[in-house]
């Protein structure tokens, strides 16, 4: 498949980019998931984002790399009133993402061209860790940001966070995805999955609510696991999922709504 074809891993069937982006922009939700460190997952996300635009006037991104406290801070960058330094600087990044800035910048720099208003999906990372150890009837509510207990992971969800980090491997205490031993990871995964629906879902349900876009890690989107099945659990149903795929890796039966195959990253000829 050519760079920029779109597949439905429902049947494999090719999709028109034009028929993506126009059913997409009916949800009430798109989730657009990456790869963190790819540059052309980013660029992906914006081309797709452009198009989104050009059927809905009435967007707001949000970002995984951001917590909810910085949502005025990104504000002010969507208006136009920070420079790119001090963005990066009020907006905490080398604390509280720190990959290199210019892997986003496309997308933040789409944000402020459109004045589409961004905000934070993500909770501290304290969270997420006393979550993970303690269970969240543990957490006081006023250490809570505001957010709701995910609802229980389901078994395949479990397999799924299994397999992907690592699976069954020499060492590994938990030794199945069923085993008590990987509770603690399920949890705080779970943590941020409810975080970024709950922050999502403020803004869906707002009266006449805009089309919300999330820039999310692909672990938290595929197959409806994680920040969809949260979602669904809040009342938000009319979600699409759309992934970036590689070209040399098989598409897998109904992980996203549609997948569109990347060029794959440039490399630099020697000096």
């Amino acid at each position: 498949m050519k760079a920029g074809t779109w597949v439905s891993p429902a049947d494999g069937a090719v999709v028109s980019h034009a028929e993506v982006i126009r059913q997409a922009s009916h949800s009430r939700v798109v989730l657009l998931g990456e790869q963190h460190d790819r540059a052309d997952n980013h660029r992906w996300q914006m081309h797709v984002a452009a198009g989104l635009l050009a059927h809905r006037a009435d967007m707001v991104m949000g970002f995984e790399m951001f917590p909810a406290r910085l949502t005025p801070v990104l504000m002010e960058w969507s208006r136009g009133d920070l420079s790119e330094s001090e963005f990066l600087q009020r907006s905490e990044w080398n604390e509280v993402w720190r990959f290199d800035p210019e892997l986003y910048m496309p997308l933040f720099r789409f944000c402020r061209d459109h004045a589409i208003p961004m905000i934070g999906l993500n909770c501290r990372r304290d969270l997420v860790s006393e979550v993970g150890k303690d269970g969240w009837d543990a957490i006081p509510e006023r250490l809570r940001e505001g957010l709701t207990p995910a609802r229980p992971a389901t078994p395949a969800y479990r397999r799924y966070l299994f397999d992907i980090t690592g699976g069954l491997r020499p060492g590994r205490a938990a030794q199945s995805a069923e085993d008590p031993a990987f509770d603690r990871f399920v949890r705080a995964q779970q943590t941020w999955d409810r975080a970024f629906a709950c922050r999502i879902a403020d803004v869906a349900r707002q009266p006449e609510a805009p089309l919300v876009v999330g820039i999310i890690g692909r672990g938290h989107l595929e197959f409806g696991h994680g920040t969809p099945f949260q979602l669904t659990d809040l009342g938000i149903s009319e979600i699409t999922t759309l992934l970036p795929q590689d070209r040399a890796a098989p598409i897998v039966p109904n992980v996203a709504e549609a997948v569109c195959y990347m060029a794959g990253e440039s490399v630099s000829p020697p000096a």
